[in-house]
């Protein structure tokens, strides 16, 4: 083993051995000692926590406060018939804790609240939007927004999603950027299988390229995905005026 990755155990230094020639060893240990929170564990959320959770970072605290239902079969990959009526995060935390049992796992089986968040947000490094309203997601948005957290935003529905990073002194809050969004509203989203499984895949690797030091996150950048054409589009974001809702 390379003096390097002297911090690794001969297991994790096989567990992760295609994907350390690319981020080197310092990589892997950087992605050993990082938390993140994962705030949804559903169509994205099941995407995102797999991901995470296989590629070894090293914290992963995750929300949700729902119980496995069939209609979420379709596309929560992290869930089986067996697990209709257990609450997602345990389900999910037994699943990845054999996934991968170097990450320390934090289920929290909760309405996301602000006073939830207040707990979580502040002791991680990086916030995922996994969630499926925009209610909530402007709650974490702001939470993020206080703490200085980057936060990665992926939204989506039909054969459709966008995919963002917010972050404090970078980027407008996500609440500028989506304000003419209906915030009350939780109705049922329909989506096609794959697209919540791509967007979540994007997601992820945000999360690492803010993590590791590498490439160019999505600031002032929203990526539209259509998977109808399919296409992914980059929209340059341009906005100036956003103290008074960023600030609030």
């Amino acid at each position: 083993m390379s003096v390097e990755c002297k911090d690794l155990s001969s297991e994790e230094f096989e567990r992760y051995s295609r994907q350390i020639p690319v981020i080197g060893c310092e990589g892997q240990l950087r992605l050993k000692k990082s938390r993140v929170l994962v705030v949804g564990a559903g169509g994205l959320g099941s995407a995102v926590l797999y991901y995470l959770v296989a590629a070894g970072v090293g914290e992963v605290v995750f929300i949700d406060d729902g119980v496995v239902e069939l209609s979420n079969l379709q596309r929560q990959v992290l869930y089986t018939t067996e697990d209709i009526g257990e609450p997602k995060v345990l389900v999910a935390e037994k699943r990845l804790r054999a996934l991968n049992p170097h990450v320390k796992l934090i289920p929290v089986k909760a309405t996301v609240t602000e006073d939830v968040l207040e707990k979580y947000v502040r002791e991680v490094d990086v916030v995922v939007d996994a969630l499926d309203n925009w209610e909530t997601r402007f709650i974490l948005d702001k939470v993020a927004w206080r703490y200085w957290k980057p936060l990665v935003h992926a939204g989506v529905g039909e054969y459709y999603g966008q995919l963002t990073v917010v972050k404090r002194g970078v980027t407008p809050c996500l609440r500028c950027l989506f304000k003419g969004v209906e915030s009350g509203g939780r109705g049922r989203v329909v989506v096609l299988a794959t697209t919540p499984g791509l967007l979540g895949l994007l997601e992820v690797n945000e999360v690492f390229k803010i993590l590791l030091g590498v490439g160019e996150p999505l600031y002032n950048k929203i990526l539209v995905f259509n998977g109808r054409k399919p296409s992914l589009d980059i929209i340059e974001v341009k906005v100036s005026e956003c103290r008074d809702v960023c600030e609030d």
